[in-house]
C-alpha cells in the first residue's frame, strides 16, 4: 500500500512579484548589474529560485522592471524637492541641496540610477526607462526655467552628483552653489523673479 505524499499547502503570497522586484533593486545597489544574479535576488526576496522564472522571462526582464520601479520611486522625491521654490535664489538653493544629497535619495539609490544608465548604454530597450525619467525631471525644472536651460541644469545635477559620489575629495557646498548660480546667471523663468 502506497501512502499519499503529504504536500505542504501552497503559500498565498500576492506580493511576491513586487517583493522580488524590490529585492532586485537592493541587489543592484549592493553588487551592481554585473554582480546581480537570480540566486542573489531570490535569497534577498526570501523566495524559491523558481519564483523568479515563474514571474519573469529572465534576468533582463526582471532588471527592466526593477529599474522602472526605481525611476518611479525617485521621480516623486525629485518633484517634492522643488515644491517650496518661489524665486531664483530658492531654485539655486534647491538645486544645490539636491546635488549634495538633501533631497531624500541615499547613495544606494544613486548607485542604482547610475547602474541603470550604464545598463541602458548597453541595452537600448532600457533607454525608454531612462528617457522617461529624464523627461520627468526636466518637466519639473521647466516650471522654473526654459527647456534648454532645464536640460543643462538636469545634466549638471547628475554630473555633479556623480563627481561627489566618485571623488575622494570633499566638495564645498558654497562652491557648488556658486557653480549653479553661474549657470543660471542670465536665466529668468516663470517662477524665477530675481
Amino acid at each position: 500500500m502506497t501512502l499519499p505524499v503529504a504536500r505542504s499547502p501552497r503559500r498565498y503570497d500576492p506580493e511576491r512579484k513586487s517583493r522580488i522586484v524590490d529585492a532586485a533593486i537592493d541587489v543592484v545597489a549592493r553588487y551592481g548589474v554585473a554582480g546581480t544574479t537570480m540566486r542573489r535576488i531570490a535569497a534577498e526576496a526570501d523566495v524559491p529560485l523558481g519564483s523568479l522564472t515563474y514571474h519573469f522571462a529572465g534576468l533582463d526582464d526582471l532588471l527592466a522592471q526593477a529599474f522602472q520601479r526605481h525611476a518611479e520611486r525617485m521621480s516623486p522625491l525629485y518633484e517634492a524637492h522643488f515644491h517650496g521654490v518661489r524665486d531664483r535664489e530658492g531654485f539655486i538653493d534647491a538645486v544645490t541641496d539636491l546635488i549634495h544629497g538633501d533631497a531624500g535619495a541615499d547613495p544606494g539609490e544613486w548607485a542604482v540610477a547610475y547602474e541603470l544608465y550604464l545598463a541602458a548604454l548597453r541595452d537600448p530597450r532600457l533607454r525608454t526607462v531612462t528617457e522617461a525619467w529624464m523627461r520627468r525631471s526636466r518637466a519639473v525644472l521647466e516650471r522654473f526655467v526654459d527647456p534648454v536651460t532645464a536640460r543643462g541644469v538636469d545634466a549638471m545635477i547628475e554630473g555633479m552628483v556623480m563627481h561627489l559620489t566618485l571623488s575622494t575629495a570633499t566638495f564645498d557646498r558654497a562652491d557648488t552653489r556658486a557653480i549653479v548660480a553661474r549657470l543660471l546667471a542670465d536665466t529668468d523663468g516663470p517662477a524665477l523673479p530675481r
